[in-house]
C-alpha cells in the first residue's frame, strides 16, 4: 500500500489485551484519535488460550482494570471464562475501538511519524503503544524434537482440559504455576510426573484468612521498582503461589523429578541421571517475546528491548504490559493500570511539545 493512502491517527495500539484496554481508557479520557489493532478474531485472545479450568491466583478485588471493578464476590477466586467477559463488557462499555482480525506486520519510522503497516491498510501516527504482552510465542525446548511422533506433545497454551489428553503416563515440563495447577487437575485421572528445573518460591495463596495479594498491596511490594534495592532482587524470579513440591507430592501423588534434560524414542532423562517413559508430554515452559515487527533502532546489541517504564529513545514509540516493566504487577490484570496512566501521562506531554514546536512564534 502507497503510504499516501494510510490513515491517519493520534495514537495507535498493537494488541487488544488487558494492556491495550487498559491504555484505551486514559486515551479516550484525553480524547485522542486512536486505533486498537488487535490481530486475533475475538477479544480477550490470550485468556481464551488458557485451559478450561484456569483459576486466577490474585481475588477478583485485583482483578480490575482503570473505570470498572471486576463484578460478583471481591474475594473469590475468577475463572478464565470471568475474565475473558470482563474484558469483552470492558471494550464495549467505555467505547474502545477495537479492530479485531488485525495482525500488524511491522512499525517503522519516517520523518517525524510512524508508519503501522498491515496486510491490507496502513495507519500513520505519532505515537505507537505497543502492548502485545509478555505471552507470544510459546517456547518448547529442542528435546522435543527428539521424542518419537507416537508421545502426544502439548504445550501448555493447547492444553484444555483431562478429556484433551490421552489415557497414559503424563509428564509436565515446568515447574510454575501453570506446570502445578496442569499436573494437579490431571493427577485425580491419569499417573502424573512433573519436571522442575528450576524451584520457584512458594508462597500461600492466603494468610490468616487473607489473600496473598492484599498484603502485597498493603504493604507496597507490589509495586516496588525494578530501581529499587528489593525489586532488583525479585526482577526476573517468579512466585510458586499456593502451591508447593511436597503438597503436590502428597496430596496428589504426583510424582517430581528434576530438570528435563534430555528425550529419545519415548524416553525423558532428568538431570540426576533417572529417566523415564511417557505417553504424553505437556511443555508448560513458558513463552518468548517477538518484536521482531518493531523496525525501529530500540534494541540493543542482544536484542533486548530498551526502555525506561515503557518509554523508548524513539520519541512517540512505548511498550506496555511487559514482566517486570517497572514492577511486579507491570503484566497482571490488576496492576497493569499503573504503567498504562505513566505512558498516557507521556503521550499528554509529548503531544503538547509537538504541538509547542508547530506554533509559530508570536512577538510583539
Amino acid at each position: 500500500m502507497n503510504d499516501s493512502n494510510a490513515k491517519r491517527k493520534d495514537v495507535v495500539v498493537i494488541g487488544g489485551g488487558q494492556a491495550g484496554l487498559a491504555i484505551g481508557y486514559f486515551l479516550a479520557q484525553q480524547g485522542r484519535d486512536f486505533t486498537i489493532l488487535e490481530a486475533a478474531a475475538e477479544s480477550a485472545a490470550a485468556w481464551r488460550e488458557r485451559w478450561d479450568s484456569l483459576k486466577l491466583f490474585t481475588s477478583a478485588r485485583y482483578n480490575a482494570l482503570p473505570g470498572l471493578a471486576f463484578p460478583g464476590d471481591p474475594d473469590r477466586y475468577t475463572a478464565r471464562d470471568e475474565v475473558v467477559a470482563y474484558l469483552a463488557d470492558y471494550a464495549r462499555l467505555f467505547k474502545l475501538p477495537v479492530e479485531l482480525d488485525s495482525p500488524v506486520r511491522s512499525i517503522r519510522r519516517t520523518g517525524s511519524t510512524y508508519l503501522v503497516e498491515l496486510d491490507d491498510r496502513t495507519y500513520e501516527a505519532d505515537q505507537v503503544v505497543v502492548s502485545t504482552g509478555p505471552f507470544q510465542v510459546p517456547f518448547v525446548p529442542p528435546i522435543a524434537e527428539r521424542l518419537d511422533s507416537e508421545v502426544v506433545q502439548l504445550h501448555s497454551s493447547a492444553y484444555r482440559s483431562p478429556e484433551s489428553v490421552p489415557e497414559g503416563r503424563v509428564l509436565v515440563v515446568g515447574g510454575g504455576n501453570t506446570g502445578f495447577q496442569i499436573a494437579e487437575e490431571l493427577s485425580s485421572s491419569r499417573e502424573v510426573h512433573l519436571s522442575i528445573g528450576s524451584r520457584q518460591t512458594p508462597l500461600p495463596q492466603r494468610i490468616l484468612g487473607r489473600d496473598l495479594f492484599w498484603y502485597l498491596d498493603a504493604t507496597g511490594l507490589i509495586r516496588k521498582t525494578t530501581a529499587s534495592r528489593i525489586g532488583r532482587r525479585m526482577a526476573g524470579r517468579d512466585t510458586l503461589i499456593g502451591s508447593t513440591p511436597r503438597a503436590i507430592r502428597r496430596r496428589h501423588g504426583v510424582q517430581l523429578h528434576g530438570r528435563a534434560m534430555d528425550a529419545a524414542g519415548s524416553t525423558v532423562s532428568f538431570g540426576d541421571g533417572t529417566t523415564l517413559d511417557v505417553s504424553t508430554v505437556i511443555w508448560a515452559t513458558g513463552f518468548r517475546i517477538d518484536h521482531s515487527l518493531v523496525d525501529v533502532a530500540v534494541f540493543d546489541d542482544k536484542g533486548h528491548l530498551a526502555h525506561q517504564r515503557g518509554v523508548t529513545d524513539s520519541p512517540g514509540l512505548y511498550f506496555l504490559g511487559l514482566s517486570w516493566q517497572h514492577t511486579r504487577g507491570s503484566a497482571l490484570l490488576g496492576w497493569v493500570k499503573d504503567d498504562a496512566e505513566y505512558i498516557a501521562q507521556q503521550i499528554r506531554t509529548f503531544t503538547s511539545a509537538r504541538a509547542d514546536t508547530r506554533t509559530p512564534e508570536r512577538v510583539a
